[in-house]
């Protein structure tokens, strides 16, 4: 079959790295011949990208928080689009994630390149056909937006639960740390699986991953043309009748433990097909992945290990710790779950005193959380003398740590305390993060520190000449659930990210039950990658869409002295605003000299929607044109103009609102441009109940 996308001569140059790896090998000229695309997309974005390239035929079953990438895949479909080898995309949607998986089992059987998205109690329910799956040896890559299991109660926000129910059924198992790993890991799983014959899942936290904003290098389609193969040439089609082959038949005593065992040979490939994809795509891109992604542990004496969005978090800490304090402390992150890389984790970590080891779940009726459990294992069998192990002569103490359950909130204080907990060799072996109970440990502090990066702190509007060194750029937003915060966090972090060149990560607070009700969205933006997965304390830009967030909360906790509010009200002087907050809020706002911004967003957004279900959503867009005006970066930019602000915004908006039809597009530009022009400012002897200064 021609190929829909043939290969051809292009120049290419060389994109911002991801923060896996700074090194070139195997690079003409030291530039990589594959560096990627420079966009802004979460992980479901990343997913979606690669699997309507490079697969055939997807089935799923809609489950939170892998719904939209399976949407995403969809929407391929309906538009008609066709794979880098000219196949038109099939997706099929059965009455349940059981059935999707049997769609893919069938589909793979009959030499077709097949993937499908879950999460949570969906890949509990596909586990009969995960056995059955792998037991083929068909060879497809199954996406996984890593989710709790409702066991004490219903959740649908991250958790290891689920991938840790299915870790004994046969499949290679990858680990993402952001929405970069997400896509490169697609496609080093899709490569690995079709050289050891073995599926793979590929996972990343629900909603911590695959919901979070972030600058991401895609691969280009010439990399994935060439680094995954045609189908064809790649897949057999067990079901060819001119070539007959029996399959998932029924074995007695006397069979079945012959073929169960005989699956050992194809099981040896599979760490080094693993090994040889990640080395071959850091030769083609530039960006390292291995089995174990270490973090300054060849000196450490104490190491974090985790999985998922948590391990960045404790890069950033590991960092923090060693300038602070000088301990000398390290990270890891277990890329690969299965094959479990037992070898590599017993060299890594032989020369340190102790690790903890973090992990999204719980279960107290084993000998230790999962990971623990094996990395203990790992370190008997070289301590035993197994002859695949390096030698040691002794163990670090191995303490287990449960954390971020549900999406729990994890920031950096908790880990401080945990590397304190274990470098003063205390008798607790067990202990969790995030929580008050008598088994968790508790934080001294909660520190900032967030990448560095110096902004100006006023906007054109509104300058006053300050300049201070900032560690970042962060916004922390109180909205109720349906007002388009979600969206709105998006579009914001799309134009900083494209038009003002920096990188950004958005954050909703996401839950079925917030419609109608309060929740937050962050925001942090910096000129280097943004390591932290936590929600934000330290802001220098508040939001308020509702003021009922003063009587549920604090919306000015951690905001920064000299920082900026925004409060949507419909007072139409500066007078009627500052008298309609309440007490305490104006007693933290005159100490930290906070800036106070207003307008009346929900009047703007009913009066330029031109449809009424856009009315309540398109107060979030009046705030893109409030943040413009008010943050320092179109100065900095040079865009000195409304116009020139406009023209940037432009191009995201119709990234999100394009498909909507032109008059949308042209009713959010006139929110953003009515946003950035009438937002005003509460003077400073308003605030102080002063007479307003004469005029010279």
């Amino acid at each position: 079959m021609q190929a829909a996308y043939p290969r051809r001569e292009r120049r290419f140059f060389l994109g911002r790295h991801n923060m896996n790896d700074t090194e070139n090998l195997g690079a003409e000229n030291g530039r990589p011949p594959y560096p990627g695309t420079l966009t802004t997309t979460d992980g479901t974005g990343a997913v979606v990208w690669v699997e309507t390239h490079i697969s055939q035929g997807a089935g799923a079953y809609p489950i939170t928080s892998s719904t939209t990438m399976g949407q995403g895949y969809q929407a391929a479909v309906a538009r008609g689009d066709r794979n880098l080898w000219g196949d038109r995309l099939l997706f099929m949607e059965a009455e349940s994630e059981h059935s999707s998986a049997s769609f893919c089992e069938g589909f793979a059987l009959a030499g077709g390149r097949a993937t499908n998205f879950t999460s949570g109690q969906g890949l509990a329910l596909m586990t009969e056909v995960l056995y059955t799956i792998s037991g083929k040896r068909l060879p497809m890559v199954f996406h996984i937006g890593a989710r709790a299991l409702t066991s004490q109660s219903l959740n649908v926000h991250a958790g290891h639960d689920d991938v840790m129910g299915v870790s004994d059924t046969g499949w290679g198992i990858l680990f993402a740390m952001n929405a970069q790993g997400a896509g490169d890991l697609a496609l080093i799983a899709r490569r690995a699986a079709e050289n050891s014959s073995t599926p793979f899942l590929n996972a990343m936290d629900g909603f911590l991953t695959t919901h979070t904003l972030e600058r991401v290098l895609l691969p280009e389609p010439e990399l994935m043309y060439d680094f995954i193969g045609a189908p064809d040439e790649k897949l057999i089609n067990l079901m060819d009748p001119y070539n007959p082959v029996m399959s998932g038949v029924v074995q007695n005593q006397d069979a079945y433990m012959k073929g169960r065992i005989a699956q050992r040979t194809y099981i040896e490939k599979v760490e080094p097909a693993v090994q040889e994809a990640m080395d071959e795509f850091h030769r083609l891109t530039g960006r390292r992945y291995d089995l174990i992604q270490q973090y300054r542990v060849e000196d450490a004496e104490y190491v974090l290990v985790g999985l998922g969005s948590l391990a960045e978090t404790t890069m950033e800490t590991v960092d923090w710790l060693r300038r602070a304090s000088g301990v000398r402390v390290g990270a890891l992150h277990v890329t690969c779950l299965r094959p479990f890389p037992g070898t590599k984790l017993v060299a890594a970590l032989r020369h340190v005193s102790a690790v903890a080891v973090i992990e999204r779940m719980d279960d107290p009726l084993a000998q230790d959380n999962p990971m623990a459990g094996e990395i203990k294992a790992a370190f008997f069998d070289a301590l035993s003398g197994h002859p695949c192990y390096p030698k040691v002569t002794r163990l670090p103490v191995i303490y287990s740590c449960s954390a971020g359950l549900g999406s729990r909130d994890l920031h950096q204080g908790h880990l401080a305390a945990a590397v304190e907990h274990i470098s003063e060799g205390r008798e607790q072996r067990y202990f969790a993060l995030g929580i008050e109970h008598e088994l968790a440990l508790q934080p001294h502090e909660e520190p900032d520190i967030r990448p560095e990066r110096t902004f100006s702190m006023r906007a054109h509007s509104v300058v006053d000449g300050h300049v201070r060194p900032m560690s970042a750029f962060s916004m922390r937003g109180h909205s109720v659930g349906g007002f388009g915060s979600v969206t709105t966090n998006k579009v914001i972090a799309d134009v900083v990210s494209d038009v003002f060149d920096f990188d950004v990560q958005a954050y909703p607070l996401y839950g079925s039950e917030k419609k109608g009700l309060p929740t937050r969205f962050f925001l942090t933006v910096a000129k280097e990658h943004v390591r932290s997965h936590s929600e934000l304390h330290y802001v220098d830009f508040v939001s308020v869409n509702d003021v009922n967030a003063f009587y549920t909360g604090d919306p000015l906790a951690g905001l920064v002295e000299n920082g900026t509010l925004y409060l949507q009200s419909p007072k139409e002087t500066a007078e009627e605003v500052w008298e309609s907050i309440p007490e305490q809020a104006k007693r933290t706002i005159l100490k930290k000299k906070i800036h106070v911004f207003a307008l009346d967003a929900a009047a703007i957004s009913v009066s330029v929607a031109s449809e009424v279900d856009l009315e309540v959503r398109m107060q979030g867009v009046v705030l893109l044109g409030i943040f413009l005006r008010v943050t320092p970066f179109a100065r900095e930019k040079g865009m000195q103009s409304e116009q020139a602000v406009l023209a940037a915004v432009e191009k995201a908006l119709r990234k999100y609102f394009g498909k909507r039809g032109e008059q949308v597009v042209q009713d959010n530009l006139n929110a953003v441009r009515r946003g950035y022009e009438e937002v005003f400012e509460i003077p400073e002897h308003v605030k102080a109940g002063k007479e307003a200064p004469v005029s010279a």
